[in-house]
């Protein structure tokens, strides 16, 4: 089920199974996307990193990420683009940005139970029964139904992902810090410049992020160039120079440095490997 709007908004529901699968579109450009599994062993490959996923699971996955399906035996699929529905002018409806959506190097991977797979099932089904109602709400109570969807979800994974167990100003300070990554790090390579656009020292947000358990801001940085550069590298024929400039790094040696640093091998070795 499919909705476009005169604006080119855009809206997806769809069922996903071992039937259709193999001839299903598994991009569509600059769209957000939501898969709940409702089988066990769905093998997919996301980046070029192989993931199984069973009943109940669900994940969100940004435009930027590279999805190949292998095995889907049962799966509900979501996907909706800017235009119908943006995250980051609405953050304050949803909570989702930095969380569910532009995440750094992060898949968020939630398990779904009691009153919240509830909700979601309502959701869903009145989200799906509202295709069928052809008039000028259509568009409004679709978004309606899919905030109600990302918020539970939202809710969901702050329980039970990394945040679980942050207090609210926590909580805050790593979806602003992961979303800063993930909308600079091809520009922005330092602590320094992060903790600048938090109004931090880079000391305190290395103590923060120590003090909630995450990795160090610096590890956070670098895992969100690595994977860029390992899907630039799987993905397109660029030059290997011409990714590293993508990047932000002066010149060739510097990259390949750091792909072998962080990676263990060379990037040239990496893309044989993937091809």
């Amino acid at each position: 089920m499919i909705y476009k709007g005169n604006q080119d908004e855009y809206f997806e529901l769809e069922n996903v199974d071992t039937n259709n699968y193999r001839s299903y579109r598994t991009t569509m450009p600059g769209t957000l996307q939501l898969m709940w599994f409702t089988t066990d062993g769905n093998k997919l490959t996301i980046d070029g990193v192989p993931y199984v996923f069973d009943t109940n699971q669900l994940i969100t996955l940004s435009p930027y990420h590279r999805v190949e399906y292998e095995v889907v035996n049962g799966m509900k699929l979501l996907r909706f683009n800017r235009e119908f529905y943006c995250v980051l002018n609405h953050d304050s409806e949803v909570g989702c940005k930095g969380v569910l959506y532009y995440a750094a190097a992060k898949i968020p991977l939630i398990s779904i139970g009691g009153m919240e797979l509830e909700i979601l099932e309502t959701a869903w089904k009145m989200a799906s029964l509202e295709f069928s109602m052809k008039d000028e709400l259509q568009q409004e109570m679709l978004q309606m139904m899919l905030k109600r969807i990302l918020i539970v979800c939202t809710r969901i994974y702050k329980k039970q992902g990394a945040m679980a167990g942050l207090n609210d100003d926590q909580h805050e300070f790593l979806r602003e810090f992961t979303f800063l990554v993930e909308k600079h790090f091809r520009e922005k390579h330092s602590v320094a410049e992060y903790a600048e656009l938090l109004y931090k020292s880079p000391k305190t947000l290395t103590n923060t992020l120590h003090k909630i358990g995450e990795k160090s801001p610096l590890m956070i940085i670098q895992d969100r160039i690595l994977l860029e550069a390992k899907r630039l590298l799987h993905y397109t024929k660029k030059d290997i120079s011409e990714i590293g400039y993508e990047l932000g790094f002066p010149d060739i040696q510097a990259f390949s440095r750091f792909f072998k640093t962080h990676a263990g091998q060379a990037a040239s070795e990496y893309r044989e490997m993937a091809a």
